[in-house]
């Protein structure tokens, strides 16, 4: 209770504004987690109409055999290719006063759910196999491009709420633990809702998608509006910092980050490790193996096994760290993976589908505590690449990601032939008289064959799974770091460009001075004994100052651990491989905009042929190849856009265009509110003109975003062919600027 007494009253304390060290208020976190619900069961009912392999509504319930849906799903797939390019190249290019993500949750939202509608009202009995094939496909055209936009911005969200990777963990595990009422709910219900509707023990009958899915999409988008309503976007970036990127530069740049190709490498060998997932729903709609009350029990049981992992996960990360939860969530996947093979064996044994069960729930647990991490690991890696580059392109994560989707079209042709030559075929759907293939599953010893190899190969993917972990090597401490130097980066900048905030400035300066206080020291032994003896006395003021002094100790820690990387960044310059590299920036800049693409560097194999043994003659090695690149790069720009040199592009055009963009978008939205204030009223004159207004404001909206767009290739081309310089002058700027930490420190002074 006293637990339960102190969440109340700092939620109480802190509805509208975060904790100290934190950046999202209890309001912004529940609106964000309530959202979820609504985005969740868009997702649960959208995700049972996309294209995959073993889909049980299009394969099961239409009736496209798994062969023929491997066929669609390939088109699907390819087609995805430049949509996903695109949405990329929006989420990159996005500037609003609405956020990076925020906007699309409305303007993705409407259009996914229309698709979902229309999906299941189609007439799918009375088409053939090819219609119902061109029908699947066309809809799954669209669900690529709005639906993959719509949750990529929820999931994406939280990216941008908060900077603190902790507080994302302990967030992340709030909203599943909220968002999961509703496939839960749905669950649950789904089973008896069928039997109603259809009189059978079936959920493969398109009349229960025809009525339940409808009223159930629009009332979770207006359930999803929370999110958009109660959040705010915060991302670590100098306030005067202007990003326009093309394609292909955010594609180079993402393609350099190792943590994003060890956590996609992940996904693309795991592919096999869902195969064993449809067999519960087959055990039951096939095998008769319980009743839709018992079935109800059953996905209620199933589903709560993703509720417990959320209230251990935090918790558990601040222990041991997402990469020992990986790999040991991993291994014992693995282990009870192989534990249903024996249970599937002997279907047809009374009540052998509970022992399944047992085997999914704590299956499906470790699976949860590693989706939870997930979310996580990904916003780190995005963290890392703007450390890295400078650049938050998170969008582009998705483009980089459609080698993936090569890599998938390989292996999802593993799991259509799995079901074929383990008897889920025609051939002997047509021996046994039965025109549907999955029919066959009818047959206990079909059944048992099938299962049986899906459980081998969804072991075998675990494992390919669980290797790519072992070289993930990202900790909290590193994501700490890398998120205070940002932070540090930004306060210079801002601080040359006169636009700094105060909050900005006492946050980064205590950053600094902390990382100077704490450098060197040893860290805190780590002990709860103080705790636990305070306990004992019964004292409570005791037992809040042993907490406190554990807490303390424990923070310090970490400000001991991210002490170096921060100073290294402030001293960068004074060490043999930062005077090297600023020396070569000047020569570079003296060299001038054109003359620095002849500049003398030594060979590619000369560079290789470098100390390596640590990490500082690394990054000297990695410096020069990159250089050499670029210099490469820009000369093939410098030849098709400058024959007769390059010209400077005047950044100052986004200003103007940004400014104008800003003020557009706030004239539409006080429109709006007018438009709405005179509908109310009556005031039919008034109204016509206010629409008449915002049919210009939208008019005027487009010419904007398409003189941001000419901009934008301009400068694309211009970055291109100007890279080795314009990096250059970047570093020489960042020297001068880090030279004025004594003016900061003043104004620190001043201001606390």
């Amino acid at each position: 209770m006293n637990k339960l007494r102190e969440v109340f009253l700092n939620a109480k304390a802190h509805w509208n504004h975060p904790a100290q060290g934190r950046y999202m208020p209890y309001k912004e976190i529940m609106g964000f987690s309530v959202g979820g619900i609504g985005v969740r069961l868009i997702v649960h009912c959208i995700s049972q109409m996309v294209l995959s392999i073993g889909n049980v509504l299009i394969g099961n319930t239409i009736g496209i055999p798994p062969s023929t849906l491997y066929i669609i799903y390939i088109i699907s797939v390819f087609s995805g290719i430049p949509l996903t390019a695109l949405r990329a190249s929006i989420i990159d290019n996005t500037r609003s006063l609405k956020g990076k993500y925020r906007p699309y949750l409305i303007s993705m939202g409407i259009p996914t759910v229309l698709l979902g509608i229309g999906f299941v009202l189609m007439p799918y009995e009375g088409m053939s196999l090819f219609w119902k094939c061109f029908t699947v496909l066309g809809f799954n055209i669209g669900f690529q491009f709005f639906f993959n936009f719509y949750s990529d911005s929820y999931n994406s969200l939280i990216n941008v709420l908060s900077p603190n990777s902790i507080e994302r963990s302990d967030v992340l595990s709030v909203k599943y633990i909220i968002e999961n009422l509703s496939p839960s709910i749905v669950n649950i219900v789904l089973p008896l809702v069928a039997k109603m509707i259809t009189g059978e023990n079936t959920l493969y009958d398109l009349k229960i998608y025809r009525v339940l899915f409808p009223p159930m999409l629009i009332v979770a988008f207006i359930i999803s509006l929370l999110a958009y309503v109660n959040t705010e976007e915060k991302i670590v970036q100098a306030k005067t910092h202007i990003i326009q990127i093309k394609f292909v530069d955010a594609f180079k740049s993402v393609a350099k980050n190792k943590y994003f190709w060890i956590i996609s490498l992940a996904g693309w060998l795991g592919f096999l490790e869902s195969s064993f997932s449809s067999i519960l729903g087959w055990m039951y709609n096939y095998q008769k193996a319980a009743t839709p009350g018992q079935y109800s029990v059953i996905t209620a049981i199933t589903g709560n096994a993703s509720f417990w992992p959320n209230l251990a996960g935090p918790p558990l990360i601040r222990k041991f760290g997402k990469k020992k939860i990986l790999i040991c969530t991993n291994i014992l996947n693995i282990c009870f993976i192989l534990l249903m093979l024996p249970v599937v064996r002997s279907a047809g044994t009374p009540n052998i589908v509970w022992l399944l069960v047992g085997c999914i729930f704590i299956n499906t647990f470790f699976t949860a505590l590693g989706d939870l991490l997930n979310p996580s690991i990904q916003a780190d890696i995005r963290d890392y690449q703007q450390y890295i580059t400078g650049e938050r392109i998170d969008g582009m994560f998705a483009a980089v990601g459609l080698i993936g989707n090569v890599i998938t079209l390989a292996t999802s042709s593993v799991l259509p032939t799995i079901y074929e030559r383990a008897g889920l075929n025609s051939e002997v759907a047509a021996s046994l008289g039965v025109s549907n293939v999955y029919d066959v599953l009818y047959v206990t010893d079909y059944f048992v064959k099938i299962a049986s190899v899906l459980i081998m190969a969804s072991a075998v993917g675990a494992v390919m799974n669980l290797i790519p972990f072992f070289f993930y090597n990202l900790t909290e401490n590193d994501q700490r770091a890398m998120v205070s130097v940002l932070k540090i980066r930004a306060l210079f900048e801002d601080f040359a460009n006169n636009v700094l905030k105060q909050e900005n400035l006492i946050e980064a300066v205590e950053i600094i001075e902390n990382a100077k206080k704490y450098n060197g020291k040893k860290p805190n032994k780590l002990s709860k004994e103080g705790i636990k003896n305070a306990r004992k006395s019964l004292d409570k003021n005791k037992i809040k100052l042993a907490k406190e002094e554990y807490k303390r100790m424990r923070e310090e820690n970490i400000l001991i651990a991210t002490s170096d990387r921060i100073l290294d960044e402030l001293n960068k310059f004074s060490s043999e491989q930062g005077i090297e590299a600023l020396k070569r920036a000047r020569y570079i800049e003296n060299a001038g905009l054109n003359g620095c693409l002849n500049i003398e560097l030594p060979s590619k194999k000369e560079i290789k042929a470098m100390p390596k043994t640590t990490e500082a003659e690394k990054e000297s090695r990695r410096n020069l190849l990159m250089l050499r690149e670029n210099i490469r790069s820009a000369k093939k720009a410098v030849k098709k856009y400058y024959p007769n040199g390059i010209e400077d592009f005047d950044n100052s055009v986004f200003e103007k265009l940004f400014a104008a963009q800003d003020k557009n978008e706030n004239d539409i939205s006080d429109t709006v509110k007018s438009l709405k204030r005179m509908n109310e009223d009556g005031n039919k004159d008034m109204a016509s003109a206010q629409k008449l207004r915002l049919k210009e404001l939208h008019s005027v909206k487009k010419e904007i975003e398409k003189e941001i767009k000419k901009a934008t290739d301009q400068n694309s081309i211009y970055y291109r062919a100007a890279k080795p310089y314009l990096d250059a002058v970047k570093l020489i700027k960042q020297f001068e600027n880090y030279g004025n930490y004594e003016k900061i420190f003043a104004l620190y002074s001043e201001t606390v």
